[in-house]
Order: structure tokens, then C-alpha cells, then sequence
């Protein structure tokens, strides 16, 4: 990859770029400053949901968007000066002339599943905290040197679960298990909306505008299609992401680990790779597993649920406020104790991770959880692949007694990207 001292010789970004000095420059890496001034890696279509979301955030100023698409960055860039009333905001196709920026300190990352990783890792090396959508990696590998990074670099990381803060009932229930209203947890019950068969193979011009190597960029060469990159392929096709059991999964396997904290040991289950069409992730899947001290899992395709099942009663919850249920009922009346645990943080997801970037504090959906939760699609994806018992190490965290599964942790990059 490019070093930053290289690049700032070569594309003088320094001279470019606005005179703002960052936060931890003029108060201190251990002070909370006024502002977090950001820039947005990938502004179409979620992550322009997203800039929006930031730009009405206090103490948060947005200096910078990129993405390969030029129409996107420029309308994107656009609409942050008409927001701030200023023409300060630069757009970038090359993610690397953003990290060379000294006076930004975060940035925030809504690309295709298979940069997350790459651009995460590079933005904390290069002195950022980061905000990155969800799924995490493409590859249990992945996410293991992104914690490592994270750590080693005291970065913020905030992971793009959003129902940890838009969602207080789903905080309320995962109370519920941590407190033990539920009794001993002997199951955990997860539904995750099903993905996409089909996608049109045939070879087409890539689009004026579009850096089509940089889109790819870690990933195999291959012929440019619409539905590979704008009709569904980075969701739906293997060498982008793992498909919605983790793109999707994401959300209620996240609240499965805040309320449960752990991952299972054992996966086994059934799945269905489309060889029609251009979309080549699992569908229909069904997991099944069991927790160290032998809690049952499971991982089926079909609405957004998570159930906690114990041997007082259940908790169940999902995106909408209206899928909060219980039994006995009564749980749902339960107040949770001052000195009880407490995981709500704050009723708005961006606004927590500009608030974690000044104090210097976890944010909501912090980087251990969000690597513990994204194995959990992982191992099930590589039973269901392999058509086996997949057993996992807890403390090592591998695959153990099956070598040809504990390779498929690992996924190739294409150079020059590396981890």
C-alpha cells in the first residue's frame, strides 16, 4: 500500500487540503475537544444515509468525501457545503489521500463489505478513529488483525450496528438476560432476512467516472456488470461479502452478543449456494450450534429476531419497537436496578461515536463485540460450506480438528492490498 510519506510527496494532499487544525491537535489526544471533524469513504446510497445522519450531529464537521463514483462524490461534497453554507468540503476517489489528511481525526465507512477491513486497518494506522458499517470482514483473519489494530493504536472504533442506540428495547432486553430475569440462558434464536438468488453475468463498459480498479480493489479482477456493482453483487457475490447471513445477520447477531456475550463452540447446517445467475452467496440458511456451557443456537433465514430463552421465562427483539415481547409478560415491566447492568448509551448512533471520539471512551458497538459477533456468521457460513461439524476454539479463537476449514478463515487479497 502506498506509505503516507510517498503519497504526500506525490499528490501534495497537504497543500490541498483546508487549514483546520483536528481535535486532538488543539486539545489533546485526552481531552474532549468542541468538534470531530470527519470525512466519508463510500457515499452512495448507505452511506449517504449516513453522511446526512452526521451532518446533523453537533460538534461534528464533515471536511471530506470520497468514492470511486464521481457523480457520488461530487453531488455528496456538494450537498455538505450547502449544509455548512462554505465550499470546504473535498472530494476524493482514492481513500488514501483522505488518511494523508492531518486535520481529520475520524472517518466514516459505508463501502462494499470487502473494503471495510482494508480501509478500517489503514485508517487507524494512520492515526483515525473510525466509524465502518456492518458486516465487518470478509474473513475471520480480518477481523482478528483489525482488533489487534485497533487496540495497539488506542483508536475509537463504533461499529455500524445501529440498534444499539435507535433501539433502547432491544438494550432493555439484552438487560433482561445480563441481570438474569430470564433465569439461566439455555438458548439463543436468531432470524435474519434471506438473500438474493440471480444478478446478470454479461460484460458491459464500466460506467465514465468510475474507477472500476479502485471499487475492486482487494478483490479478484473481474468482467464489470451493473448487478455486480450496483445491482446487489456487493451484498450477494463471495468475493465482496459474505452474503445477508452477515450483512443482514449483522443486526440481530449483534444483540444476540450483547445479551449473551459469548459465541457458540459447535456449528453445523444447511444453506443454498445459487450457481444460477451472478449471486453466489448462501440463501436459505439454517444453523445450528451450542454455546461452551451448552446453550443451544441457532441461525435461521427470515425476519429480523432475537430470542433469549431461559429457564425463568423468554425475551425476544427486533428492529421494530413493536417486536419487543416476553413471557411471562410481566419481565416487560421490570425496572432495571441502579446497580444492575446497564448497556443503553445514547438514542443516537452517530452522535455517540462523535461523543466517544472526545471523551476517549467505548462507544456503544465497540470493536471486541462486533469481531465476536461477525465470527458467528463466518463459522456458520464455512459449515454450511463445508457440510460439517465446525468446531471453534474460544480462547485460541480457530477452527479446530479440520484443517481444510480453519483455511477458509483466511481469504487471499489481491495485491497490492494486503492486511
Amino acid at each position: 500500500m502506498t506509505t503516507r510519506r510517498n503519497f504526500l510527496k506525490s499528490a501534495g494532499a497537504a497543500a490541498a487540503a483546508p487549514l483546520i487544525l483536528p481535535a486532538r491537535v488543539l486539545f489533546g489526544a485526552n481531552t474532549p475537544s468542541q468538534r470531530v471533524t470527519t470525512a466519508h469513504i463510500g457515499v452512495g446510497g448507505q452511506g449517504g444515509g449516513v453522511l446526512g445522519a452526521f451532518l446533523g450531529v453537533d460538534s461534528c464537521q464533515v471536511l471530506a468525501v470520497c468514492d470511486p463514483f464521481q457523480d457520488r462524490r461530487q453531488a455528496q461534497a456538494a450537498n455538505v457545503d450547502n449544509r455548512y453554507g462554505s465550499k470546504g468540503c473535498q472530494a476524493y476517489n482514492d481513500f488514501r489521500e483522505v488518511l494523508a489528511r492531518d486535520d481529520i481525526d475520524a472517518v466514516v465507512i459505508a463501502t462494499p463489505d470487502h473494503w471495510h477491513v482494508p480501509i478500517s486497518l489503514a485508517a487507524v494506522r494512520a492515526g483515525k478513529d473510525v466509524y465502518c458499517e456492518k458486516p465487518l470482514g470478509i474473513s475471520i483473519e480480518q477481523n482478528k488483525v483489525l482488533r489487534e489494530a485497533v487496540h495497539r493504536h488506542g483508536a475509537i472504533f463504533q461499529y455500524g450496528t445501529q440498534q444499539r442506540s435507535f433501539s433502547a428495547h432491544c438494550g432493555f432486553a439484552c438487560e433482561l438476560v445480563r441481570n438474569g430475569y430470564i433465569g439461566e440462558v439455555q438458548a439463543v434464536h436468531v432470524v435474519a432476512p434471506n438473500g438474493a438468488r440471480g444478478g446478470d453475468p454479461t460484460p458491459q463498459p464500466v460506467p465514465e467516472g468510475l474507477d472500476y480498479d479502485l471499487w475492486l480493489g482487494p478483490a479478484p479482477v473481474m468482467p464489470y456488470t451493473h448487478d455486480r456493482v450496483i445491482g446487489g453483487g456487493r451484498w450477494h457475490i463471495y468475493d465482496y461479502a459474505l452474503g445477508f447471513i452477515a450483512g443482514w445477520g449483522a443486526h440481530p447477531l449483534d444483540i444476540a452478543h450483547w445479551g449473551y456475550p459469548q459465541i457458540p463452540v459447535e456449528y453445523e447446517g444447511s444453506g443454498v449456494i445459487p450457481t444460477e445467475g451472478l449471486f453466489d452467496t448462501i440463501v436459505d440458511w439454517d444453523v445450528k450450534g451450542r454455546y461452551a456451557g451448552g446453550a443451544e443456537f441457532t441461525l435461521k433465514a427470515g425476519s429480523d429476531l432475537t430470542t433469549f430463552v431461559g429457564t425463568e421465562g423468554w425475551v425476544q427483539a427486533g428492529r421494530g419497537r413493536q417486536t419487543l415481547a416476553a413471557e411471562p409478560a410481566s419481565l416487560l415491566d421490570v425496572k432495571i436496578k441502579a446497580e444492575e447492568t446497564h448497556l443503553f448509551q445514547h438514542h443516537n448512533h452517530y452522535a455517540n461515536f462523535i461523543h466517544a471520539c472526545r471523551a476517549r471512551k467505548t462507544p456503544a458497538s465497540d470493536i471486541d463485540s462486533a469481531v465476536q459477533s461477525d465470527f458467528i456468521s463466518h463459522l456458520g457460513d464455512i459449515a454450511i460450506r463445508t457440510s460439517r461439524k465446525i468446531q471453534w476454539d474460544p480462547v485460541k479463537e480457530t477452527i479446530v480438528g479440520d484443517e481444510t476449514a480453519a483455511r477458509m478463515m483466511h481469504r487471499a487479497m489481491r495485491e497490492p492490498w494486503t492486511s
